[in-house]
């Protein structure tokens, strides 16, 4: 971690003012005490973007956070987001630097440590930029309004005579006549209560937003500098080993310690469902945990990752319409082409290089815990929750976080290793080993899509009856015009055999496969290529944009499908960008292997704050799309989990990667989400490459050799 940034948050505030009391804060922010402090909330009646839209209008008003402008002008922004990669650490620092006229080395982003930065609920679905940024901008337009405005007292001039460069304010056309940020906050408190009122400049003045920057903590990372939880050390540290049941249907009915105890220099910790031992080695810990002789009883549910979808759909309660328009069986009267089909994917893993990790120690009368989390302050409330202490008694501080993907929203480890901490009255360091990554994990949820739908003979979509199971609804919104339409969502509780949760684009990723594969069906059906088929079923404005870029950037040539090119295309929306991917494999058709050579993706994402950034982003999407469609799945039989690392779930590899081309639309609207929207397109465009290439439909994620090599000896009868 570099000195320009503090990848680390404050308590909840109630509806009082909030007031900065702490010393630590005051050394983070630089200056002293003196300076600008504006205080800002996220909240629905702010309309702050210079196209005056309102990107999260449903978000609740309790959002905080701090700028500080101090007496050496260094600009901070103490927010509750945090950094795992996404960028968000440069490119704030970007919006702030355009918006104050300062550089951008004296932005300064402390983040995420629930000690010094205001509540946030945690960083996920590509908000921090499209929801948090345009009230981060109204804070900094607040304060550059404020700072002109002491301005022309100091110069004795009217603010409508200013400008600002720098972070100096000077007399236009008389540059000798200038005052310092600085200067003009030396000796002094100032403090603001933002209300919505200073504009935040046009897109047409941003000089620092729209250009590319390097990573601001890139450096650190690649040269190790960069601190994880895993690396951080205390004195009279111990490492946790802790004995974990064989199945999620397990529950412990005795546990002899006796052979463990005998161990030199072994703590064993027991406190109701929680059998640790502690080691300062931890090979020596995992060695103990090994002489523990458990037994339990088991209550498995009766499924695998064979049945998983049969069981799916017979738990499935009463479905809930979404959207829905004209009458379904007159569409069905009405189609000259009507099509059937059922699409699944499996479990899929967040599989983060990084596995939950946790050092939790007590400093006074506070427990501190550094934890690999996306949500420290909902962390720091189960932690007091659990150990039943004060919330205001609990510091979590969230180092940078080796990936997320929405699997570290959990924090199971935070709150081990704080309960093993006051138990042991010593400091614990818990690092998940790759097998309890995996058990812990909180799948993307295993799920089926059904679709009818109809055409006319002129390639009008005329029916479209879309029903998911247990996928999620993001992402089954209609994309295409449909005279007659249905979505149907079916939902149940404890139907899977762990837990499940939010995988990146949660829900999207299957429902954008089984909408692109759908739509190449009937493309092919007809006869009609399948770009022209969606172009002809079209009418936002904005997909047809991507789709028509990502063509010139393919070079797309008109063919109906199966050409034998292994030509494939899916587009989609998510998290306000839109998105059109176009890619070329080539399959064996002996062995199944699919080899993806090169894939195009088109993005509009309103502005672009960083486009190096944004492109980054895009590609890693594109490559992690790649593990999902091609061999990530999670096997397993009732509540065991079998897949427990790398060896069995397969990971993209370097020697995969095809040519990635990238281009992002020029806008001058509201920035939208950048850090999932390229993954979603992966399955459908795979899978309508596949087709395309050998004329054989894949209806399952992961789509294996195994799986390959059935649908086309289907193809072939």
């Amino acid at each position: 971690m570099n000195d320009k940034e503090e990848n680390t948050g404050h308590p909840k505030d109630s509806n009082k003012k909030p007031a900065i009391k702490r010393r630590k804060f005051i050394q983070i922010v630089g200056g002293g005490v003196a300076g600008l402090y504006v205080f800002f909330r996220l909240g629905k009646h702010f309309h702050l973007w210079a196209d005056g839209s309102d990107p999260e209008a449903k978000l609740p008003s309790d959002f905080n956070a701090y700028l500080h402008i101090a007496e050496d002008g260094t600009v901070s922004c103490l927010t509750g987001k945090i950094e795992m990669g996404q960028g968000i650490i440069t490119s704030l620092a970007q919006m702030l630097a355009d918006e104050l006229d300062v550089p951008i080395d004296k932005v300064k982003m402390v983040m995420g440590d629930t000690g010094l930065c205001p509540y946030d609920q945690g960083t996920w679905g590509s908000l921090s930029t499209r929801a948090f940024g345009p009230v981060m901008l109204a804070a900094a337009a607040e304060a550059r309004t404020e700072l002109l405005s002491l301005a022309a007292g100091y110069l004795k001039r009217t603010s409508g005579e200013l400008a600002v460069k720098d972070g100096v304010v000077f007399v236009k056309n008389k540059e000798s006549e200038k005052v310092s940020y600085g200067q003009l906050t030396r000796g002094k408190r100032i403090e603001k209560f933002m209300d919505g009122k200073a504009k935040a400049k046009d897109f047409s003045e941003y000089k620092v937003m729209g250009k590319s920057f390097n990573r601001r903590d890139a450096i650190a990372k690649v040269t190790g500098e960069a601190m994880y939880s895993g690396d951080f050390r205390v004195p009279g540290m111990v490492y946790a080993k802790i004995l974990r049941p064989p199945s999620h249907g397990a529950t412990l009915v005795k546990a002899d310690t006796s052979e463990a105890a005998k161990m030199e220099g072994i703590s064993l910790v027991r406190d109701k469902d929680l059998v640790a031992v502690l080691h300062e080695n931890p090979e020596k810990a995992e060695l103990a945990l090994a002489k523990i002789k458990a037994e339990y009883t088991f209550n498995e549910m009766k499924v695998d990752d064979k049945t998983i979808f049969n069981h799916l759909v017979s738990s499935s309660a009463n479905g809930e319409e979404t959207d829905s328009k004209g009458d379904i069986p007159s569409g069905k009267n009405q189609s000259a082409f009507l099509f059937e089909s059922e699409f699944y994917n499996s479990y899929v893993a967040h599989a983060a290089i990084e596995p939950h990790t946790a050092l939790a120690y007590t400093e006074g009368d506070k427990m501190v815990v550094r934890a690999s989390t996306q949500s420290p302050f909902g962390a720091r409330e189960s932690i007091a929750g659990d150990l039943g202490i004060p919330l205001e008694k609990v510091h979590v501080i969230p180092p940078f976080i080796g990936g997320g993907f929405g699997g570290k929203g959990e924090y199971y480890q935070a709150i081990e290793a704080a309960r093993l901490a006051k138990l042991s009255r010593k400091p614990v360091m818990l690092q998940y080993s790759r097998k309890e990554e995996f058990f812990y994990d909180t799948f993307r949820p295993a799920a089926v899509v059904k679709i009818t739908s109809g055409t006319g003979k002129e390639g009008n979509i005329s029916l479209w009856d879309y029903k998911e199971y247990f996928a999620g609804s993001r992402g089954s919104e209609p994309l295409y015009e449909a005279a007659n339409q249905r979505i149907t969502s079916y939902d149940a509780d404890n139907v899977h055999p762990f837990g499940t949760g939010a995988w990146r684009a949660p829900g999207n990723n299957t429902n954008t496969f089984a909408r692109e594969s759908q739509i190449d069906i009937m493309a092919s059906k007809i006869g009609m290529d399948p770009l022209e088929f969606r172009l002809k079923n079209l009418k936002n404005e904005q997909v047809i944009a991507v789709l028509k870029a990502v063509a010139d950037l393919f070079g797309w040539s008109p063919k109906k499908a199966p050409s034998g090119r292994g030509f494939g295309i899916a587009c989609g929306f998510d998290a306000g960008s839109y998105v059109a991917h176009m890619a070329e494999v080539k399959v064996d058709t002996t062995t199944g292997q699919v080899q993806v050579l090169r894939v195009a993706c088109a993005q509009d994402m309103g502005f672009c704050v960083n486009p190096e950034g944004a492109k980054i982003q895009m590609e890693g999407c594109i490559t992690m799309g790649l593990g999902y469609v091609l061999t990530e799945e999670v096997e397993f039989t009732g509540g065991d989990i079998k897949t427990a690392n790398f060896g069995t779930y397969k990971l993209p590899r370097f020697s995969w990667l095809p040519k990635i081309d990238t281009l992002i639309l020029d806008r001058k609207v509201a920035p939208q989400g950048g850090g999932e929207p390229a993954i979603i397109c992966m399955g459908g465009l795979i899978a309508n490459a596949i087709f395309d290439a050998t004329g054989a439909r894949i209806y399952q994620l992961p789509m294996t050799p195994e799986r390959v090599l059935e649908a086309m000896a289907k193809n072939n009868r």
